[in-house]
């Protein structure tokens, strides 16, 4: 009989890695101080665009490499789930005004460097953004395509998660939030999945510390506009992303704020955030607006994520996923249920052998 596994955390990693060892036969329990629809967690905010290419702009070599490895696992895990989720890999689209010409340089240097000085991208003219993106005909004169990329509807995948879960065998415990103190000894192992959420526990050690970094997102109804593809506009003061749901919906982030601070969208913010989406099409201007959200998006000091292992206490923690969650989760969450294996097996892991990311262990 394999070990019990309770996780801690019920967003986008508890949620993968209890499906993983589920998946394995482990007998797993889940705990979320949120409901089902997982709505406190930063993955509910999320536009989960697939894009390691796009990130190569300021993400680091190994977020890099685990997103190019999520993609594949992505593709295996959702036609697995229970429910219908919205997966597209149609590439995305990297647009500019002519007078922020400059911007597309520095962004074209930024992708050559993250990716060894290969051009990973494809250049578009005007035309080709008018035969592929019809509502953006005449509107912008270059473009870079960037074929690999994709995305998934965040909230659906939650869902089919948690019936993903159900189905697997998963005792899951919403509204429920157990300190990670009671959890230990009374199972065999403990996952901490918290994110954000366990900053207080994470920054007991002098190792890396936690932090919360916020993100402002809206989302939108806009019946008028057609997009194929997540599209990204290059602006001096707020580059947005736009990225298209189904049924017209549209989920759109430009801020990222040095701040704890989790409440309300700004007004300062909110005005930049629509000036900007007005300025990839006017149609948005008669969009209707359905969420203003933020989220806390945890964040290390080096910007990678991280997997701890406390022996004595077996408790394994994952966190630091910062912006890119639904990027690099299923890489992250495979290494850990794999270096989990190992530690039961008496193997003593330091690394993971397919990611490379190391077990830090803490005394």
């Amino acid at each position: 009989m394999k070990s019990n596994i309770t996780i801690l955390g019920g967003g986008l990693s508890g949620r993968l890695t209890a499906l993983m060892l589920a998946r394995q036969g482990f007998s797993v329990s889940l705990h979320d101080k949120a409901t089902r629809a997982g709505e406190e967690s930063a993955a509910f905010v999320a536009a989960a665009m697939l894009a390691p290419m796009a990130e190569a702009v300021d993400a680091t070599p190994q977020v890099l490499s685990l997103g190019y490895q999520s993609i594949d696992i992505w593709k295996n895990i959702i036609p697995t789930l229970p429910e219908k989720v919205m997966m597209q890999f149609s590439g995305s689209l990297i647009v500019w005004h002519p007078q922020d010409k400059d911007l597309s340089t520095r962004f074209a240097q930024y992708l050559r460097h993250g990716h060894q000085g290969k051009e990973t991208w494809i250049n578009w003219n005007q035309d080709d953004i008018n035969q592929n993106e019809p509502q953006l005909t005449n509107r912008f004169a270059h473009g870079f395509y960037l074929p690999t990329e994709g995305q998934l509807d965040n909230r659906q995948t939650l869902n089919a998660l948690a019936s993903g879960l159900e189905a697997a065998g998963v005792d899951c415990h919403w509204q429920s939030s157990p300190n990670l103190e009671s959890l230990i000894g009374k199972d065999a192992w403990v996952i901490d999945c918290r994110g954000f959420g366990a900053k207080q526990d994470w920054n007991q050690t002098q190792k890396s510390q936690l932090r919360g970094i916020r993100g402002e997102v809206a989302r939108v109804f806009a019946p008028e506009i057609t997009l194929n593809r997540p599209v990204r506009l290059l602006h001096p003061r707020y580059p947005l992303y736009i990225a298209p749901k189904e049924n017209h919906i549209f989920v759109i982030g430009a801020t990222q704020i040095e701040s704890e601070d989790n409440s309300e969208v700004s007004v300062r913010s909110s005005l930049e955030l629509m000036s900007s989406l007005y300025a990839l099409h006017p149609a948005f201007g008669e969009a209707r607006i359905l969420e203003f959200l933020t989220q806390l998006r945890p964040t290390l000091n080096h910007h990678d994520p991280e997997i701890r292992l406390h022996r004595q206490k077996k408790v394994m923690s994952i966190n630091g996923l910062f912006r890119h969650g639904f990027m690099i989760a299923p890489a992250v969450c495979e290494a850990a249920v794999r270096m989990l294996n190992q530690e039961i097996n008496g193997e003593n892991p330091q690394k993971d052998s397919i990611t490379g990311l190391p077990l830090n262990i803490v005394e």
